[in-house]
Parts: structure tokens; C-alpha cells; sequence
């Protein structure tokens, strides 16, 4: 995908404008209570939840941008899009973590990128729990709470790299994605599955991961979290089996490898219980 050429006052705003809405609706979550929660609803799966939280987020975050960036696209989660008239879009997932956020499991975040010509160049996610902020912007790095963040140095060994990974809520992608993470596993220091992609990638972007894969992830997942591991050095990949990668440079090649090699295994696998 080719880099496009963004305006200096441009990319200035929409780095501005993601941060405050992104803050305005992590603020927003806080205000929520897992234990008062009164309408949380299923979506692809029995498994799959969504909550008046994620909703009053989403709601927020479509709310502001179309206050201050009016002819802009939209695109989140929860089915609050719209298109836009301009060269500017917006991914949002208001609550990445539903999960964890019912369940009263600190791990959950708010995610918001801009895309310019559908490619994104800013990105925000937020972690309320842990008050970290994580923002990039094309060509001017990634930050945690103001500082600098790199994906980790010196740590290029597949047999030694911590790995991240999440799973989907659908019964027969769970199935090849159990079979894959036991071929990954001995290969590897350990896994490692928190619930959030936005999360998982900002943890790459800083060192506490080496390297994160899923399968089956939207496009709001990871969108944010994509610009915010590039601008820190880490390198992404979109791997068979729909799998999208993000690792230390050194990384990428030998844990691309392994993934196809098991993806493909974990399929003829699966197939054969069929």
C-alpha cells in the first residue's frame, strides 16, 4: 500500500481530534460499572457480547466526529457508519474488550483511527485501566502517555519471543485457531491472550510483546493499533487463513513460516473431523 503525502495542518488535526475524542470516550467507559450493566446483548455467538457501554461509546465517538469533522466516513463497530464526502475516514471500535469489561477484567480499550485515501495515518487507542494513552501519526513515531515507544531490541529469537494472540467467537474458527496455537506453542517462550487486539498491538509497538497474530480480524480491531506498531518500528503482515501479524522486524519472516506452515495443517485438520 503506497504512503500517501499528507498535509502538515491536516495530519495535525486529525491527530488533535483523535486524541480528544478517543479521551472523551475512554472518559465516558469509566463512567460505566460492569455490576450495573442492564442491557448486554449477543451478536455473532452466544459468546460474542455487546453492551450499552460499547453503544454509549460508539455513540459519543460518531457524535464528535461529525461535530467537528462533518464530511468525513465513519466506520465502527457497533453499526454507527456513515459515508463521508471528503478523502478522510474514521475506524472506531468504541469498546475493544466488551468481554473483559463485563467481567470486570481490567483489559479493554478504546480505539480510534484516521485513514486518508483509506490508508490510516493516526492512530489512538486508550486503556482506561491502566491510564495509558498510545498514539502515532505518519512519520512522527509512537508514544505511551507522551513517551517514545519501540518494539523491543535484541530480542530475535523465535524460541525465546513472548507472543501474543486472541480468539474468535465462532465455534469452527476457534477450532483451527486451537489447532494452530498447539503447533506455535513449543516453538516459542509462550503465549500470551489478553482480549483486546488494540491492546495486544500497542504491546508490540512497546516491547511487551514480541510479536501478536489473529485470525478473523474486522478492520476496527486493528486499525489504530496497525499505525501505532509501524511508527514503533514493528512490521505487519497479512498471512493465509486471514491472519494478520505484527512483530519485532527480525521477527516477521520466521514467525510468517511457522503460521502458514501450521495454518495450513490446522485447516486439513480440521477438515478431516468433518
Amino acid at each position: 500500500m503506497a504512503v500517501p503525502v499528507v498535509p502538515t495542518a491536516l495530519l495535525d488535526e486529525l491527530q488533535e481530534v483523535a486524541l480528544r475524542v478517543a479521551t472523551g470516550a475512554a472518559h465516558l467507559l469509566q463512567t460505566y460499572s460492569a455490576i450495573r450493566l442492564e442491557h448486554v446483548d449477543t451478536k455473532s455467538s452466544p459468546t460474542d457480547l455487546v453492551s450499552e457501554a460499547d453503544r454509549a461509546s460508539e455513540a459519543y465517538i460518531v457524535s464528535e466526529l461529525r461535530r467537528v469533522r462533518p464530511g468525513d466516513s465513519v466506520l465502527s463497530e457497533e453499526g454507527s457508519s456513515h459515508d463521508g464526502t471528503t478523502n478522510i475516514s474514521w475506524v472506531a471500535d468504541p469498546l475493544d474488550g466488551t468481554i473483559n469489561f463485563v467481567f470486570q477484567i481490567p483489559a479493554y480499550s478504546v480505539s480510534l483511527a484516521a485513514c486518508y485515501d483509506d490508508v490510516p495515518i493516526v492512530g489512538v487507542v486508550i486503556d482506561p485501566s491502566r491510564q495509558e494513552t498510545w498514539s502515532a501519526a505518519l512519520g512522527r513515531g509512537a508514544w505511551c502517555n507522551g513517551t517514545p515507544c519501540h518494539v523491543a531490541a535484541g530480542r530475535s529469537d523465535l524460541a525465546t519471543a513472548l507472543v501474543g494472540t486472541g480468539f474468535s467467537y465462532l465455534t469452527e474458527r476457534r477450532a483451527v485457531q486451537a489447532s494452530l496455537l498447539s503447533r506455535l506453542l513449543p516453538a516459542v517462550r509462550d503465549i500470551r491472550r489478553i482480549g483486546s487486539a488494540a491492546l495486544d498491538l500497542c504491546w508490540v509497538a512497546n516491547g511487551r510483546f514480541d510479536a501478536y497474530y489473529e485470525s478473523g480480524l474486522h478492520y476496527w480491531d486493528w486499525a489504530a493499533g496497525r499505525v501505532i506498531c509501524e511508527e514503533a518500528g514493528a512490521q505487519l503482515a497479512t498471512l493465509p487463513g486471514d491472519i494478520v501479524l505484527a512483530s519485532t522486524p527480525e521477527l516477521l519472516a520466521p514467525l510468517t513460516d511457522l503460521l502458514v506452515r501450521a495454518q495450513a495443517e490446522a485447516e486439513t485438520e480440521a477438515a478431516g473431523r468433518l
